[in-house]
C-alpha cells in the first residue's frame, strides 16, 4: 500500500466515531462500513493532511485512488474523489479508465453522482475524443450506473449543455424501471431548466412515455 494511503488511513482511523458510524451505515442501507466521520469533519481532516503532505503526485493518483477505493470504510471512497477533483484539470486523458473503475465499483448514488458531475464532466470537456469513445460505450452499457453517468455529466455545463444529446440519451432510457435512471432523467432536465426552461417544458410535454418520476422531477421548479 502506498505510504500516502497508509498515512491517510491512520489519520482517519484515529478520528473514527463508532457511535456516529451506526446511523451513517443505516442511511446507506447497510451497504458500506463507516468510520463515523461526517463530511465537514472529513473535509477538515483532508485539508490538514494535504497541507502537510501535499496532493498525490499525478503519476500515482490512479494507484492511490484505487487503494483508497479498496478500503472498506465509505469515507475513503469520498477522500479519493476529493483528491481527484482537486486535480481534475491536470489529469491525463487515459485517467478515464480510473474514473470508469470507480463508477462501477462499490457503486451507489453518493459516489457515482459526484464523479459524473465533476471529474467526468470536466474530463469530457477537456478531451472530446475521450467523450466520444466512452459516451458511446457507457450509453449502451448494461450497467445502469454508467448510463446514469451519461445522463448527469452535463449537470454543470449550463449554456454549454448539448440538450439534443441529453434528449437522445433520455429517449434511449425510456421504459426503464430502474429508479436511479428515471430520477437522473428528471434531475438532468430540471438542472437544464434553470438555464433554458422552454425546451425542457416542450420536451416533457411531447414525451408521453416519460416516467412519472422523471416528469415530476423535471417540472419541480417550473
Amino acid at each position: 500500500m502506498q505510504s500516502y494511503v497508509l498515512s491517510l488511513k491512520k489519520l482517519y482511523e484515529k478520528n473514527a466515531n463508532p457511535t456516529a458510524a451506526v446511523p451513517m451505515k443505516k442511511y446507506m442501507r447497510d451497504q458500506f462500513d463507516f468510520l463515523g466521520i461526517k463530511a465537514p469533519e472529513s473535509d477538515a481532516l483532508l485539508r490538514e493532511f494535504v497541507g502537510l503532505q501535499g496532493l498525490p503526485p499525478l503519476p500515482l493518483l490512479d494507484e492511490i485512488s484505487r487503494e483508497l477505493w479498496s478500503l472498506s470504510q465509505r469515507e475513503f471512497q469520498h477522500v479519493a474523489i476529493n483528491l481527484i477533483m482537486r486535480q481534475e484539470k491536470k489529469l491525463e486523458s487515459d485517467f478515464i479508465s480510473t474514473l470508469e473503475h470507480l463508477l462501477i465499483t462499490k457503486s451507489w448514488w453518493d459516489t457515482v453522482d459526484i464523479i459524473a458531475g465533476h471529474p467526468v464532466g470536466a474530463h469530457f470537456k477537456r478531451f472530446p475524443e475521450v467523450r466520444e469513445i466512452y459516451l458511446q460505450k457507457w450509453r449502451s452499457s448494461e450497467n445502469f450506473w454508467l448510463r446514469r453517468t451519461t445522463l448527469l455529466f452535463q449537470l454543470g455545463y449550463k449554456n454549454e449543455t448539448d440538450f439534443d444529446l441529453l434528449c437522445e440519451l433520455i429517449m434511449e432510457n425510456l421504459g426503464s424501471d430502474e429508479f436511479f435512471i428515471n430520477k437522473a432523467i428528471g434531475w438532468a432536465l430540471r438542472q437544464y431548466a434553470h438555464t433554458d426552461p422552454k425546451p425542457v417544458k416542450k420536451f416533457v410535454n411531447a414525451t408521453k412515455e416519460l416516467n412519472p418520476l422523471s416528469r415530476r422531477e423535471a417540472l419541480k421548479n417550473m
